[in-house]
């Protein structure tokens, strides 16, 4: 197991060599409580959110040596290991589930047996199970004044559970802009001058919702305080502004535009009982349109519970006049502060980032903080009076795929732009593209940081689940191959978006809809071969350099022809080998080996290949082809 440390823009190990971290996202279940097995359709004990417990995410214990030797056969030996606010805190403020957590560390340590290293994603979509996503618990909802049986009544959020099957495709991403997340967002980053009037048992907002949040994640990092196989942690999954920064509350903000869609106003208005027609949009390659009007709420329910009104009436950003009428008092409530502009990176999240770095490094001062933003919104401007010791870590998909889950070999999106692309080879282009901004960004900004791609994959049920039914997974391959030879192209590290033990083809990762899983149950037909149960391996499983004694300079799999060629530039001061990864499942029968002279070793029991060059120094060309 190398040790994981950084230097400069790359990750290197104790021999200085330049690592490429192929890691996967462990689990896309773990979002939804396993007591009881609580999957975003299911309704019944949703509300029970204090009597829940997540011991058994992402795998119970008694299964971890079947899926961590099936992830160290794949080559996966780097997870970003999935955990929940609500999971350590769910029974209420300040009450710790330690039962989970030292869960937790035993999957841990086994996973340190098997040579796999871990940081731990702190992860939320869209704040709270509650709001149409996962994340914080529940109790952080009712503290604001919300109750949570009205959230979906009153347009506050669309919930799986409480709007029923069939759920629109991609639609749990529009709560970001819906009352409660949008909120809840605002609350934790800009409480402070957003909400002063906003207290939670006392304290202001912004401050113990923090608290709580950090004070969870330190509690879990001390009790794996010691794992040498813990490598760091992330600030947060997809953190998002939520209100911070909008410039006009009567215009509907934020992208995509999907279903029911209230402007601002129109969400505070109908979140405290008056019912309202709001457009309804779609959402087509072409863009987003407005395509009816819906009246909400027309029940005249409050999301407000009693004793409380509406937050942003309450800090004086809007009011009802004396004929009844919702009137907007401060249009740029959200936009300045004192004649201030608001700058979300930089105002609030790049202070938040750095009270998590240190209150994690007092229980891990080794631990490497991997920065999160707004998904395909810019990174902070990082200084040097900033935390130090970060990576780069955001996320990217195929958006054409991703939203309409359908591979197209001539028609893809921009995942920065939302902006269709067209043709194979300007696909291949605007791909390699989009990946490689993420390392401009991080240079311009974030000092020269490592880039680490949290989350990159794609939706396994394509074409309306087909491939199920059919067994061929070849629209599958074809998609996934596109996004690996993007990010190799940019020779970056990342983490593949996901492995799911309990995925299954109804309901994929249990989650929203959501099906990314490389492994499903439901494809096993033999479950003496380790292989059994993948999806689209034949793109998935790819040969790639481990560790580099050198500089990286070149990468590609054809796997068509299972052809790897690998350029590094060789450091003489590095005495250790360049290692690669070679999977046994594309090569069978062995490889074949083209390189500068040299000594090279394969080890086919360890799926290892190691190259010495006879030559110190210069630029190393290596060929790997089937026997």
């Amino acid at each position: 197991m190398n040790i994981i440390s950084i230097n400069n823009s790359d990750f290197v190990d104790e021999f200085g060599r330049t690592l490429m971290l192929r890691g996967i996202n462990l689990a896309g279940s773990s979002k939804i409580p396993s007591r009881p097995h609580l999957p975003t359709h299911v309704l019944d004990g949703f509300f029970n959110h204090r009597e829940v417990s997540f011991v058994g995410r992402p795998l119970p214990l008694n299964e971890a040596d079947e899926h961590f030797a099936r992830l160290k056969k794949w080559g996966f030996t780097f997870l970003r290991f999935l955990v929940t606010w609500e999971a350590i805190e769910h029974a209420g403020p300040g009450i710790y589930d330690d039962e989970y957590i030292q869960y937790v560390r035993a999957i841990l340590e086994k996973a340190l047996s098997y040579g796999i290293q871990v940081f731990i994603d702190p992860h939320q979509d869209v704040w709270s199970r509650f709001t149409g996503g996962d994340g914080a618990p529940g109790w952080t909802l009712e503290l604001a004044g919300m109750d949570l049986r009205f959230l979906q009544e009153t347009g506050a959020a669309i919930v799986h559970a409480l709007h029923g099957d069939p759920f629109p495709r991609m639609i749990w991403p529009t709560n970001a802009h819906k009352l409660a997340a949008a909120t809840m967002f605002a609350l934790f980053f800009a409480g402070n001058d957003l909400a002063p009037n906003t207290f939670m048992e006392g304290e202001p907002a912004q401050e113990f919702l923090q608290r709580h949040y950090i004070a969870a994640m330190r509690r879990l990092s001390h009790a794996l305080r010691d794992l040498p196989n813990v490598v760091g942690f992330d600030t947060m999954n997809e953190p998002i502004r939520g209100y911070i920064g909008i410039e006009d509350l009567n215009k509907c903000c934020g992208r995509p535009r999907l279903g029911d869609f209230p402007t601002p106003l129109e969400a505070m208005v109908l979140a405290s009982g008056i019912p309202l027609e709001v457009g309804v949009w779609d959402f087509k390659l072409s863009g987003n349109r407005k395509i009816a009007s819906r009246l909400i709420n027309p029940k005249g329910l409050r999301l407000w519970r009693e004793g409380f009104e509406c937050i942003w009436r309450s800090n004086g950003v809007w009011d009802i006049d004396p004929n009844g009428q919702p009137r907007l008092l401060r249009p740029f409530h959200f936009n300045q502060v004192k004649g201030r502009m608001l700058n979300f990176n930089q105002d609030y999240f790049r202070p938040f980032a750095n009270r998590y770095a240190r209150e994690i490094r007092e229980e891990i001062p080794q631990a490497i903080i991997f920065i999160e933003t707004e998904p395909s919104a810019p990174a902070p401007h990082w200084g040097k009076e900033d935390a130090s010791r970060i990576v780069h870590a955001p996320h990217w998909y195929d958006a054409y795929t991703l939203v309409f889950k359908h591979y197209s070999s001539w028609v893809a999106g921009d995942f920065h732009t939302g902006k269709p692309v067209f043709t194979p080879w300007a696909i291949e282009r605007s791909f390699r593209e989009q990946i490689a901004r993420f390392k401009r960004e991080a240079n311009e900004h974030l000092g020269g940081a490592p880039v680490f791609i949290g989350e990159f994959g794609i939706p396994f049920d394509l074409n309306h689940r087909r491939a199920y039914r059919s067994g061929n997974f070849s629209a599958q391959s074809k998609a996934m191959d596109r996004s690996m030879r993007a990010i190799e192209a940019n020779l970056l590290s990342g983490a593949l978006w996901n492995y799911t033990p309990d995925n299954t083809n109804q309901h994929g990762d249990q989650w929203n809809g959501e099906d990314f899983s490389i492994f499903s149950r439901d494809q096993q037909t033999n479950p003496q071969d380790i292989h059994s149960g993948g999806r689209a391996l034949d793109a998935v499983l790819r040969p790639y350099p481990i560790a580099t004694a050198g500089k990286p300079i070149f990468l590609r799999f054809d796997r068509k022809k299972k052809r790897m060629e690998y350029h590094f530039e060789h450091d003489p001061a590095i005495n250790a080998p360049t290692e690669l990864y070679i999977p046994l499942f594309q090569y069978p029968s062995g490889i074949r080996v083209e390189a500068p002279a040299g000594q090279t070793r394969y080890f086919p029991e360890d799926q290892r290949l190691e190259y010495m060059p006879a030559t110190p120094g210069g630029i190393h060309r290596l060929i790997i082809l089937p026997a």
